[in-house]
């Protein structure tokens, strides 16, 4: 086991007795929950595509008929009347979507397990991806590890002991779900379940999880759905799972013979050889970045008691680096290629209706989940997100057609493993048609980042069709002559009491987002040098949007009109018409009025929130360079009533997106590469004077380590993957180096040094003294 106050560590001194002290370990696709007993033990399973319904258009037929006049009810402050038309004719059918559900739960009733035991330590060494428990009982230290690897697809656990023969236990399975436990053969289990029937969508997903002892010594019995081990020295246990989804349209796989084969492949594996494969594996994504603050002695504590003693983060600063850590560790575990992207809950559910159906919300939620994906190095973690883009732009013609009369795609505030595009939940939610292109901006996102053009030869699609969308459906504000959304919102949030509060034309978020969506399109083709006329299209629309508007209160407006003052919720979690601060780029240091009017908003909502909101303000405060700021809402994030005993982010209840938009803002505090230049230390808190950072990467192609001592940057290296021209923003001027000899550069007045760079290369800045 690592020593405690290890900086990759989360670690307890006793067993969890609740799913939120349970910790995760995951491999994209199948999750587990590890609880660490002593005398049973439980690992709460997961598998990606365990979701309730089936394949399902959730579009409405009155939509297309009802839109004109919901628009004129609208343009015409008609908000209930425009409400309950949209309630009646608009909404999806069923008007929820489905729920991401579970598989259940392995347990294993442990020999002995009424004795005491002495030493208990559970750990999660997020640097390995494994989970450990030691206690010692009768005189007999036991071990217990458990891992979920990707490269072999299963979950291993492994049961061992300092004395022979001393290891035994009866395992069986138990779901919430539509199951039945079953005896395949003399050393495994099986249950086979199936997904949910949801509001008459019939449940057509089928599973088959297995379970099968592979033990060193001793006896081995299955019968019945039930495992029995005794006097072994030493077992390993395979847990692996099978659906028969193939994708969205398509239930053709046979769940037992998927499952059979990962199994039957992991146990051709000594254990020794499944632990190098998955360590490895996970190692070539996670040691590509580190972050090291000082600790301190509250370093040493168990993870629960630094997050309870955290206060104002003076005394354990080292506790936001394992928070970052924390966070790209649950973004490998629950995104990997050909896996389903990280839900609400990332790939973690006990439920069979979990909090908002564990979907994928898009409105703020399924973005924020990767955030860190670009700047915090997870570039192939990234690659579900893209998978599910492709699926939609399907599925979203479809609502674009049949809805609205347009070309491209559409896809509103939520979607789910059938690909759901229909406006749902309910108007005051879920009519907002910018969903899918704020989604689609990943696509020019990720070309940002690497420069890669055939990669985004290959995404281009998902931007110009989602674009082509807002050409066939902006409409003329009659009031203003700007092109807008109608009927659309400023997500989840009123600008007056009363049934329709929340609908409007135009909202301030939409014209952010559909302008970085033309815009993208615009840059992507020509890059490619294709769509002359789609060029020239978005452009020409682009320059009718409206602007971004500063309000009497010196804030900047939510909507068109001036209504901030008066909108019911004064301090709502959403702060959507922010977009264009963070994660746009409409809103810098080069756009002062606009700036200063962001600085207001964030002010009058205050610092309270939920967690994930939490996260995003952490994000908005490194953007306005305010990083004691930006670090206090960390603090406030980081208290028993935002954070679960495991680091789980706290809504409340758990929402995985407030990890991964803390770890997003972690980023911001140090690099920052929104605009057109990467500013070094742009947000660095006063409570990390000390500290490097290795492996951030920055837009335009560049690979960014740092070091900091009393609050100012010591040195710098910039790798350059692509050959672009840098541009750097420092506090103060640096000399730039390459293998020792000086590198040309300029700064200018504004104190950004500019140099060329060749792919491959390493350039390092120090300051002048």
């Amino acid at each position: 086991m690592q020593r405690s106050g290890s900086p990759y560590v989360l670690w307890y001194p006793r067993p969890a007795d609740e799913w939120l002290r349970a910790l995760p370990v995951g491999n994209g696709r199948l999750g587990a929950m590890v609880y660490g007993g002593t005398d049973t033990e439980e690992l709460q399973l997961s598998e990606d595509t365990v979701w309730a319904g089936g394949p399902h258009g959730y579009d409405n037929p009155g939509a297309a008929a009802a839109l004109p006049e919901a628009r004129r009810l609208v343009f015409a402050g008609a908000w209930a009347a425009a409400h309950r038309l949209l309630e009646a004719e608009v909404m999806g059918v069923p008007v929820r979507q489905m729920p991401y559900q579970t598989v259940g739960s392995l347990r294993l009733a442990l020999d002995g397990g009424d004795e005491p035991v002495s030493g208990y330590r559970r750990e999660l060494d997020l640097s390995r991806a494994v989970h450990t428990v030691e206690f010692v009982r009768r005189g007999i230290q036991h071990r217990r590890e458990v891992f979920a690897t990707a490269a072999d697809q299963v979950i291993a656990v492994r049961l061992s002991a300092d004395a022979p023969g001393a290891v035994g236990f009866t395992a069986s399975f138990d779901s919430p779900m539509e199951s039945t436990a079953l005896s395949p053969d003399g050393a495994t289990i099986a249950l086979d379940g199936r997904g949910g029937d949801w509001d008459g969508v019939a449940g057509r997903v089928r599973y088959r999880a297995l379970v099968r002892a592979l033990a060193t010594g001793g006896e081995v019995s299955s019968a019945d759905g039930v495992l029995r081990v005794s006097g072994a020295d030493a077992v390993t246990l395979l847990v692996s799972a099978g659906t028969n989804h193939v994708d969205w349209q398509d239930l053709g796989a046979d769940p037992a013979d998927r499952a059979l084969r990962d199994l039957t492949e992991a146990a051709k594996r000594p254990y020794e050889e499944l632990l190098a494969r998955h360590v490895a594996d996970h190692a070539t994504l996670f040691d590509r970045t580190a972050l090291e603050i000082p600790a301190t002695g509250a370093a040493a504590l168990p993870t629960d008691e630094r997050v309870a003693a955290f206060g104002d983060g003076s005394a354990d600063p080292q506790l936001a680096a394992l928070y970052f850590y924390y966070g790209r560790y649950l973004l490998i575990a629950a995104s990997r290629a050909g896996t389903q992207p990280a839900n609400l809950q990332g790939l973690w559910n006990d439920l069979t209706d979990p909090p908002w159906g564990s979907k994928y919300t898009i409105n703020i939620n399924t973005e924020m989940n990767y955030w860190p994906a670009g700047p915090a190095n997870l570039l192939e973690c990234w690659e579900p997100l893209f998978a599910l883009l492709h699926d939609l732009r399907v599925s979203g013609a479809r609502s674009a057609r049949q809805m609205y009369g347009a070309r491209g795609w559409v896809a509103h505030h939520n979607t789910d493993l059938w690909r759901g595009t229909a406006p749902v939940d309910g108007a005051t939610w879920g009519m907002w048609p910018t969903g899918g292109a704020w989604l689609a901006l990943a696509v020019w996102e990720r070309y940002r980042f690497t420069g890669d053009a055939e990669r985004l030869r290959a995404d281009y699609p998902v931007l110009a069709e989602a674009a082509r969308f807002f050409l066939d459906t902006l409409v003329e504000d009659p009031g203003t002559g700007h092109l807008v959304t109608c009927p659309s919102i400023s997500p989840e949030n009123a600008h007056h009491e009363g049934e329709g509060g929340t609908l409007c034309a135009g909202p301030t978020m939409d014209g952010q987002i559909v302008r970085d969506l033309f815009a993208a399109v615009d840059g992507a083709a020509g890059v490619l040098g294709v769509d002359g006329e789609l060029r020239t299209e978005v452009r020409a629309a682009a320059d009718r949007l409206p602007p971004m508007r500063v309000g009497a209160q010196g804030q900047l407006q939510e909507w068109q009109q001036d209504w901030d003052a008066r909108a019911p919720e004064q301090g709502h979690r959403h702060i959507s018409h922010l977009y264009g601060l963070h994660p746009g780029a409409q809103i810098t240091r080069h756009t002062p009025e606009l700036f200063d009017a962001a600085r207001v908003t964030l002010e009058q909502r205050g610092d309270a929130g939920t967690g994930w909101s939490l996260g995003w303000k952490i994000n908005f405060w490194a953007r306005l360079a305010a990083g004691d700021r930006s670090y206090k809402l960390l603090t406030d994030q980081l208290t028993p009533e935002r954070t679960a005993p495991n680091l789980f982010d706290l809504h409340p209840p758990f929402q995985i997106d407030g990890n991964f938009g803390a770890t997003a803002g972690i980023t911001e505090w140090l690099v920052q590469s929104h605009g057109a230049e990467i500013e070094l230390l742009p947000a660095l808190p006063g409570a990390l004077p000390e500290g490097r950072v290795r492996g951030l990467l920055a837009r335009g192609g560049f690979e960014v380590a740092l070091s900091w001592s009393g609050g100012a940057l010591a040195e710098a290296r910039i790798g350059s993957r692509a050959g672009t021209t840098a541009r750097i923003r420092t506090a103060a001027p640096v000399t730039v180096t390459l293998d020792g000899a000086e590198v040309a550069a300029r700064r200018d007045a504004d104190g950004v040094t500019e140099f060329m760079t060749r792919a491959g290369e390493v350039y390092l800045l120090t300051p002048r003294g």
